[in-house]
C-alpha cells in the first residue's frame, strides 16, 4: 500500500487503554503495542489518540495535541517496527462522547469537579444520552480547531515514526456525529444533506493529506450503519467511501454501531464483514474487516473471498498478543518467530 508492505494481512485494530495522564505514552503502552508487535501482527494501531484535549474520551486517554506527546508515541513505534510490524495510529475526536470515566470506574459522564471537562463539543447541541452533558454545538471557529487538530496531529504522527493513519468517523464520535443525521441537526453547510454532513470528514483528509506524505496510506474507520432506521447506513457508506479514494483515502476500516444507545445489533461471529465486502466491491477501495473475528480459518476466509483487504482484531488480540504467530502455526505457515522465542516455536 503506497509506499508500505505488511509482513502479513492481520492488524490490531485500536483499543483505548485509558492509562495515560495529560495523554502521555507510559510503559504500558509500550509493552501492550509491542507485545502485539512481537507476537507477528502485520500492523498495530496505537489507540484512539486525541488531537486536542477536549477530544478526548476520557482523563486517561492518549493525546497528540503537544509537541510533548511526540517522544513517548515514538519510543512505541520505534518498537512496533523494530518488530517488523508495521506501527499505525488513530487520530480521534470524541465529540459529545467526551469527559467521561474509564470503563472500570462506571463509564459515566464526569463533571468538571471529578476530573472532567466543558465544554464537550459536537454537531448540535444534543447530549448522547441521559447523563450526558449537554455538548456545545460547534461554531465555524471551533469546526476550523478541529481541522487543524487532526493536521497538526498527522505531522506530529510523522515526526513520531508512524507509518499509517487512521482516522475515527466512527462509534459515535465527532466525525461519525457529524456523518449521521441523529446527532447533526445542523442547518448550515456542515448539515442536512449528505454532501453537508459529509463536509467535516472531507475536510480532514484534506488537512491531514497535507501533511502526510504520500508515500504512506491514510486509512479511515466508519460505523458503516448506526443501526436504526433514518440514521447513517451502509448506502451512505458506499458513497462516502467513493468521495474519499479520490482525496487520498487508501482502506475504509468497517465497524457499525456507537452513536445512538439502546440499538439492537445482530452481534455474531463477523457480523460486521459484509459492510468491508460490499464498500469493497462497490466502491472500489480496499476495506478492512472487524467484529468477532477470532479464529484463523475464519480470518483466512475472508480475506480469500475478496471480502476484505485486512483484518483486524481486537479482544481477541487481547486475549492472545502472539494470535498472529499461533494462527501460522495452525494453518502450516512458515513463519518466523522471534529469535528469543523460537524455542517455543520448535
Amino acid at each position: 500500500m503506497r509506499g508500505i508492505t505488511l509482513r502479513n494481512r492481520i492488524g490490531v485494530s485500536p483499543m483505548c487503554q485509558y492509562s495515560c495522564v495529560e495523554g502521555l505514552a507510559t510503559d504500558w503502552h509500550l509493552v501492550h503495542l509491542g507485545s502485539r508487535a512481537v507476537g507477528g501482527a502485520g500492523i498495530v494501531f496505537a489507540e484512539a489518540t486525541a488531537v486536542v484535549p477536549e477530544g478526548r474520551i476520557s482523563p486517561g486517554d492518549l493525546g497528540i495535541w503537544s509537541d510533548a506527546h511526540v517522544a513517548p508515541l515514538a519510543r512505541c513505534a520505534r518498537f512496533i517496527a523494530g518488530q517488523g510490524a508495521m506501527a499505525g495510529i488513530q487520530l480521534a475526536h470524541a465529540g459529545r462522547k467526551a469527559s467521561t470515566a474509564a470503563p472500570w470506574q462506571g463509564g459515566h459522564s464526569l463533571s468538571v469537579e471529578h476530573g472532567g471537562w466543558r465544554p464537550v463539543v459536537a454537531p448540535s447541541a444534543v447530549p448522547f444520552r441521559d447523563g450526558y452533558a449537554v455538548p456545545q454545538a460547534l461554531d465555524a471557529v471551533g469546526i476550523r480547531r478541529v481541522i487543524d487538530g487532526f493536521a497538526d496531529a498527522a505531522q506530529r504522527a510523522l515526526d513520531a515514526g508512524f507509518h499509517v493513519i487512521e482516522l475515527h468517523a466512527a462509534h459515535g464520535y465527532l466525525l461519525h456525529e457529524f456523518l449521521s443525521p441523529l446527532s447533526n441537526h445542523r442547518d448550515d453547510a456542515y448539515g442536512g444533506t449528505f454532501e453537508n454532513r459529509t463536509r467535516l470528514a472531507r475536510e480532514v483528509v484534506a488537512a491531514v493529506r497535507g501533511v502526510w506524505p504520500e508515500r504512506l496510506p491514510l486509512f479511515m474507520r466508519i460505523s458503516a450503519t448506526d443501526w436504526v432506521d433514518g440514521g447513517w447506513n451502509a448506502d451512505e457508506s458506499v458513497e462516502l467511501a467513493r468521495m474519499l479514494a479520490p482525496l487520498g483515502v487508501d482502506l475504509m476500516d468497517c465497524s457499525s454501531g456507537g452513536n445512538v444507545p439502546g440499538v439492537v445489533i445482530p452481534v455474531a461471529p463477523g457480523y460486521q464483514v459484509e459492510f468491508a465486502g460490499r464498500i469493497r466491491r462497490e466502491a472500489g477501495i480496499p476495506t478492512a474487516a472487524v467484529g468477532l473475528i477470532t479464529v484463523p480459518q475464519q480470518a483466512n476466509t475472508i480475506v480469500r473471498e475478496e471480502l476484505a483487504d485486512l483484518v483486524f482484531l481486537a479482544r481477541q488480540a487481547l486475549r492472545d498478543p502472539y494470535w498472529p504467530l499461533h494462527a501460522a502455526r495452525e494453518m502450516g505457515v512458515a513463519f518466523t518467530w522471534p529469535v528469543q522465542y523460537q524455542r517455543a516455536a520448535d
